[in-house]
């Protein structure tokens, strides 16, 4: 039993003393390396493997796997013809989740699961009675696509917190995918990581076999080791989704998740601390002309160089340092079509960034750093504000994190500073950024927190923006669930209420739903290292759900019957909006899905708002109402996708819209992705129409050797862009890219379009570990 000090924290803690205090050695501080609340080493919660068995389950539906270690190195080329196979019994008795929840999977499943000095290895054969209909027509690495295949993944929860993990993923054709999970419900796919996977097919189904370095996973300490785990596979032609242990179909998709739910894993033994570091520079090259440039530019061509360095402080946590930090890797940000008067959210994609994102996330909102969809809760910290501005790059000089766990706590510190530029909005100033965050892990699966940011100067040039907040996650039950949080900002020349709150409660079971929530954002609450999609505003949400599954129909899986009044509120008191919304929808067995919704609105104008330009709808109160279908096809098919289509009104006219987004495979290597998004506006102030059309090209040569073209259309910007991107992951973590895009201009009415800019972009990154 290891004896724990506690000690008051003080408020502030200086950013050097925060990492003396994680950095100092063993005995030092009464801060014990450990894995539960308490600092101690969990015991096992279930039955234990008897040797040589590798897999133990109990009446309470508890599981237990067992690691066993092996003297050679595998061979990873997705054959499982080693003789550790024979040997060693594999984990099976896979659940359904979907569609019988609970029931046995309608095929086998083998899991092996191996380590040696510095590796852990999973292995598994995927029987399939029916192989000529597994879909596998995806290559592309972190493709949401390998989703919709055949597919199969592990999680390890390295801490047995019950609530964080890394996923690892593929599908027959070994596709790659990798990602972070935060608290049970955020997932972070832009993470990367180092491992290796390969994968065999037959005419008994598909095998696996992955390679993952212990260095790239982060645990509390070196030694016996007790994780937590679970393993997904999803037959896709049947729309099955199996686990190692029961999961509750009310999860959904988000099932791997819920590491509460997962197994415990034992016998494993991880390698002793060592220098844990990484070091990656690169070299990159851009050769661009844009007409529209003040001055206009022709072949200007600009060369720099770089390093990110990442350090493992102590086994749970990782120090990031970057100098130089370089975005030419960053893909597009895709078109979306805005026709609210609030800002649109994107992703955040650049590597820097993406380590422990979901630490930052705070109040229950959208996630932390710019993960998520657009949300009405405010975003203390999203790291977009960081080296961009009005859209366009500000050179980022050099940042510093620090993220990870340390005993009960997750810890995320971030400082960076960005250089000036002058944009034709306006001058971006040379800042400071600084963020805090900090979460304490209380009962079995909530949390509390912290977080501050600084952001020196503000936007305006003047005194720093501060913002601070407290927030609380508690989970009840299975599927009861508290969000809360407080916050307050501080900045020059507001002086106002700068307040903001959310208490939400949310019940997802899978019969029946509920959620409700209030959120306030007072008039001056200004976070500038955040997002904020609506300002001074009070909003009241009430949502129910009713979710019947027919007793025996074999094309319908599940009726959805929903309801939902959303309130927007004026802290002056005035409506700003009032939305009453119905909802019927069928899932049905083959992986389809048909909505029908209707909805009334009630919007309050208090100015006019340029709808396009040149044309604003006057202020005042309107009344609309419309309504809206959508059918998504199942990935199975050759062409899969959403098809959507409304009308209704519209402020003082009408709207009309029809979308389809999906995917054509070609080949399982070839696929195309077409795009388009057309609304009819019938207004007394204009008549137009807003097309956003796109079409993406993805060729994968291989599973790190990808070729993708993109295409888009924005008739409201008269913008045609268009990008050709080759990717070469030439060993694991060091990358080869080469790109080139163009912009062109449509505005002419009766001419040729325009080409208004183009590039050729070179970049060489190299990891060293």
């Amino acid at each position: 039993m290891v004896a724990v000090q506690r000690v008051a924290m003080p408020r502030p803690i200086p950013f050097l003393c925060v990492v003396g205090i994680l950095t100092a050695p063993p005995g030092t501080l009464a801060m014990p390396q450990a894995q539960d609340a308490l600092g101690e080493r969990p015991a096992v919660e279930g039955p234990m493997p008897v040797p040589p068995a590798t897999v133990a389950r109990d009446e309470a539906g508890r599981v237990t796997v067992r690691a066993v270690r092996i003297d050679s190195t595998l061979r990873i080329d997705g054959h499982l013809d080693e003789e550790q196979y024979r040997q060693t019994p594999p984990i099976d008795g896979f659940l359904q989740q979907e569609p019988r929840e609970g029931e046995p999977s309608t095929e086998s499943t083998e899991v092996w699961l191996f380590f040696d000095e510095g590796t852990i290895y999973v292995a598994a054969r995927l029987h399939d009675s029916r192989a000529s209909e597994i879909v596998a027509n995806e290559m592309r690495r972190d493709s949401f696509n390998i989703f919709q295949n055949d597919n199969f993944g592990v999680i390890f929860d390295t801490f047995h917190d019950r609530r964080n993990g890394f996923f690892f993923y593929t599908n027959a054709v070994g596709g790659l995918s990798d990602q972070t999970v935060t608290d049970g419900r955020e997932s972070n796919r832009e993470w990367n990581t180092v491992w290796d996977c390969r994968t065999s097919r037959d005419d008994e189904g598909w095998s696996v076999e992955m390679a993952i370095p212990f260095r790239s996973l982060r645990y509390a300490h070196p030694g016996e080791q007790v994780w937590g785990i679970n393993f997904r596979r999803t037959l896709r032609s049947r729309n099955e989704y199996t686990y190692l242990t029961r999961i509750p179909a009310a999860y959904g998709m988000r099932g791997m998740q819920r590491l509460s739910s997962a197994a415990t894993l034992v016998g494993l033994v991880a390698p002793p601390s060592s220098l844990n570091l990484e070091v990656k520079p690169y070299v990159a090259s851009v050769l661009r002309t844009d007409k529209d440039a003040e001055p206009a530019m022709t072949n200007d061509l600009d060369a720099t160089a770089g390093v990110d360095v990442k350090y493992g402080i102590t086994q749970g946590l990782t120090a990031d340092f970057s100098i130089n930090t370089d975005f030419a890797q960053v893909e597009e940000d895709e078109q979306q079509v805005n026709l609210t008067r609030f800002s649109l959210f994107f992703p955040e994609r650049r590597d820097f960034f993406l380590e422990g994102q979901g630490i930052f996330a705070f109040g229950g909102g959208a996630r932390g750093g710019g993960m998520g969809p657009p949300s009405n809760t405010p975003v203390l910290f999203y790291s977009r504000r960081i080296g961009l501005q009005e859209g366009e790059t500000i050179p980022m000089h050099y940042g510093a994190r620090v993220t990870g766990k340390a005993g009960p706590y997750s810890i995320g510190i971030l400082s960076a500073r960005t250089g000036g530029r002058d944009l034709e909005a306006g001058r971006a100033h040379s800042t400071n950024f600084l963020v805090a965050r900090v979460k304490r892990d209380i009962f079995r699966r909530s949390s509390i927190g912290a977080i501050f940011t600084r952001r020196g100067p503000s936007i305006d040039g003047l005194s720093p923006n501060y913002a601070v907040g407290l927030d609380g996650n508690f989970v009840f039950f299975q599927n009861l669930s508290i969000d809360a949080y407080i916050a307050r900002t501080d900045t020059p020349a507001l002086n106002g209420d700068a307040m903001s709150y959310r208490g939400a409660l949310d019940y997802m079971g899978d019969r029946y739903g509920l959620r409700v929530e209030h959120l306030h954002i007072g008039p001056d609450f200004n976070p500038e290292a955040g997002f904020v999609r609506r300002e001074n505003v009070d909003r009241s949400l009430v949502q129910g759900r009713f979710s019947p599954r027919p007793a025996h129909s074999s094309r319908v899986r599940k009726y959805q019957f929903e309801a939902q009044v959303d309130y927007f509120e004026s802290t002056a008191g005035i409506v700003e909006t009032r939305e009453i919304q119905g909802l019927f929808g069928i899932d049905f067995q083959s992986g389809d899905e048909w909505r029908i919704e209707g909805t009334s609105t009630y919007e309050y104008l208090d100015e006019p708002f340029e709808v396009t330009e040149g044309a604003f709808i006057p202020a005042g109160g309107y009344r609309f109402a419309d309504v809206r279908t959508s059918l998504r096809l199942g990935s199975q098919r050759k062409a899969s996708g959403n098809v959507a289509a409304g009308h209704g009104r519209f402020y003082d006219g009408t709207r009309t819209e029809a979308s389809f987004r999906g995917r054509i495979e070609l080949t399982p290597q070839l696929a195309v992705e077409p795009g388009i998004s057309v609304n009819w506006i019938d207004l007394p102030v204009a008549t137009y129409r807003n097309d956003v059309i796109s079409a993406r090209v993805n060729y994968a040569i291989s599973p790190r050797t990808i070729l993708s073209g993109l295409v888009q259309y924005n008739s409201n910007a008269s913008a045609i862009s268009s990008s050709v991107r080759f990717r070469w992951e030439y060993r694991p973590g060091s990358d080869l890219f080469l790109v080139y895009s163009e912009g062109r201009d449509t505005s002419r009415l009766h001419g040729p379009v325009r080409l208004a800019n183009h590039s050729v972009a070179l970049k060489f990154t190299r990891l060293f570990r």
